[in-house]
């Protein structure tokens, strides 16, 4: 684990258009995108054709996708993304409404510097990531205001992680295992840090089943609860800051009985260095520890994060979500 300061996130990332795979933290660490495939130039904010990020994202073949315009691209239906495809929007304004983005049995995507906003319809996730997809970045994303959602990450997919993402104007925000009985999901690894919940309702995240790692976001003002730890989950929450408004609840615990099993069971969370503010009720159950619960440390070696504080919610507010980065220039 490194601690350093992060006022000037990311620069390691952004000197080459390039360096940006294989930089992420956590389970999705391996991600490398399109690294060994050529440039895909979206040229027309169209939601299909030549030039679109439609034809690109359902190319077979390994692509870094760059935009040489800005604006909203309507999708009329969810857009697939298959495997080895960086989608990059630095240097760009893109929004996505309409539908979201789907990643079906694929395996190394990393989404970067993209808006979502407006997904409209009774099935309208924003991000989709399933069945057995694997080796997954979400990253610098802004995420609001779609009818269903805004990440899903179910049924077997694992090795993911999302970070300096940017959710609000929402209800659920974070689902990672669907259902009881799709107890394949014990398989399911996330991380989520430096990301900002800002006012979103519910699900930051809600888990079942799999392990997830938490540091250094910042959830403030949530609806019902922070984050919820169902069937079998495991949460190590480290280092995060959690800001009340007027609910102050911020672990739930919520027992369900997996498929192959007798007895319903909640999940757990272990809490360490988490700042509580404003209220935040820090409920965390003594049967955790009979439980199990992995650390961090057993799958991975390193992550950068530094204590809660006023300076780390700032940068949180400031650098989290879409940027007003240019793009970074290509060496081959």
């Amino acid at each position: 684990m490194e601690t350093k300061m992060l006022s000037l996130p990311y620069a390691h990332v952004d000197y080459s258009l390039r360096a940006l795979s294989g930089q992420a933290e956590g389970f999705g660490r391996f991600a490398i995108g399109g690294l060994h495939g050529p440039l895909y130039h979206v040229t027309t904010l169209a939601d299909d054709g030549p030039g679109s990020l439609r034809d690109g994202c359902r190319r077979k073949e390994p692509l870094w996708v760059v935009f040489e315009v800005s604006g909203t691209i309507q999708l009329l239906s969810y857009l697939s993304v298959s495997s080895y495809k960086t989608i990059d929007g630095r240097g760009q304004r893109i929004k996505l409404t309409g539908k979201g983005i789907r990643m079906k049995e694929c395996e190394h995507v990393i989404i970067c510097n993209l808006e979502f906003v407006g997904g409209r319809g009774p099935d309208a996730d924003c991000i989709q990531i399933k069945p057995k997809s694997r080796h997954i970045w979400i990253d610098r994303c802004s995420l609001r205001d779609y009818d269903d959602g805004l990440i899903d990450i179910t049924r077997e997919s694992t090795d993911i992680t999302i970070s300096r993402c940017h959710f609000s104007q929402h209800d659920k925000t974070i689902l990672i295992g669907a259902d009881p009985t799709h107890t394949g999901d014990r398989c399911i690894r996330v991380t989520i840090h430096h990301c900002f919940f800002n006012g979103t309702r519910q699900r930051h995240p809600r888990v079942r089943f799999g392990k997830v790692h938490l540091y250094n976001n910042y959830t403030r003002n949530w609806g019902i609860y922070a984050v919820c730890a169902s069937v079998e989950s495991q949460i190590y929450s480290q280092c995060n800051i959690y800001e009340a408004g007027q609910k102050k609840v911020t672990f739930k615990y919520l027992t369900e009985k997996a498929a192959d099993r007798e007895e319903g069971r909640s999940g757990c969370i272990t809490s360490e260095g988490d700042l509580f503010l404003n209220g935040a009720q820090a409920c965390l159950l003594t049967e955790a520890s009979e439980q199990g619960m992995f650390h961090p440390s057993e799958h991975y070696p390193k992550w950068t994060m530094e204590a809660p504080s006023d300076s780390l919610k700032e940068v949180l507010e400031l650098c989290t979500g879409w940027q007003s980065i240019p793009r970074p220039s290509v060496k081959e």
